[in-house]
C-alpha cells in the first residue's frame, strides 16, 4: 500500500504550520495514519541544515548556496522520513517542499525557477507531492501577523524587505497556473477554524477521488 504526500505552502505568516497540525489531528480521528513533518527539517541532519539557513546572522549567504542547502536538507528528509512513511501507507503532511524553493530561490532570488527545479530533481528523483495546498494571504497581512506574534522566533527570511515577499507571492501564482492539477488555493484570511475546515475538506475530497 502506498500513502499520499500532501504539502502545505505559502508565504510568511500564512498560518499553514498551525493549520497542518489541526488538520492532522482531525484526520487521525477519522482513522488515518498521519505523520507531520517540515522542510527544511523533519529529521536530525535536516534540522541542523535548517539552523544554518534560517540563522538571522547569516545575511551574507549567497542565493545559490541557500538553494543548495535546501536541496541537501530535502534529500535527506525525503529518504529518511518521507519515502519510508509513504511506502508503509501513511498520510504525510509536510510543511513546505520543492515549491518553496521554486518561489523563494527560483523566483524571488531570481535564480530561475527552471534552474532550481532541475537542481532539485537530483535531490528528489521525481518524487513530487500528490497534493499541494497554497495558503493564500497578501504579503502585507502575513507580515503583520508575524509582528503581532511575539512568541514566534524571527528567522532570516522574516528580515527580507516587503518587495521580496511580494515576489514570493507572485511566484506561487505562477506555480498554481503551471501545476493547476496539483496545487489548490486555500483562503488563509478567515478564522483559523474556517481555514482548517477548508483544508480538511480539500484533503478528504482528494483522498475520496483516489478510491
Amino acid at each position: 500500500m502506498t500513502g499520499y504526500f500532501i504539502t502545505f505552502e505559502g508565504g510568511e505568516g500564512a498560518g499553514k504550520t498551525s493549520i497542518l497540525q489541526l488538520t492532522a489531528n482531525r484526520l487521525r480521528k477519522d482513522g488515518y495514519d498521519v505523520i507531520t513533518t517540515r522542510e527544511p527539517g523533519g529529521i536530525e541532519i535536516a534540522e541542523k541544515i535548517r539552523s544554518i539557513i534560517l540563522d538571522p546572522a547569516h545575511t551574507a549567504m549567497d542565493g545559490r548556496t541557500e538553494a543548495l542547502l535546501y536541496a541537501a536538507a530535502r534529500r535527506q528528509h525525503l529518504v529518511e522520513k518521507v519515502l519510508p512513511a509513504l511506502s508503509s501507507g501513511k498520510l504525510v503532511l509536510c510543511d513546505r517542499f520543492i515549491d518553496s524553493s521554486l518561489t523563494y530561490q527560483g523566483y524571488a532570488r531570481e535564480l530561475g525557477m527552471d534552474e532550481v527545479y532541475q537542481m532539485n530533481q537530483f535531490a528528489i528523483e521525481n518524487c513530487m507531492p500528490d497534493l499541494t495546498l497554497f495558503f493564500d494571504i497578501q504579503p502585507e497581512e502575513g507580515l503583520k501577523r508575524i509582528l503581532a506574534n511575539k512568541s514566534r522566533e524571527q528567522n532570516r527570511l522574516d528580515l527580507e524587505k516587503l518587495n521580496f515577499h511580494k515576489k514570493v507571492y507572485e511566484g506561487y501564482q505562477l506555480l498554481m497556473d503551471k501545476f493547476s492539477k496539483r496545487i489548490f488555493q486555500i483562503d488563509a484570511t478567515p478564522s483559523i477554524k474556517e481555514v482548517e475546515l477548508a483544508t480538511y475538506n480539500r484533503i478528504k475530497t482528494f483522498i475520496n477521488s483516489k478510491k
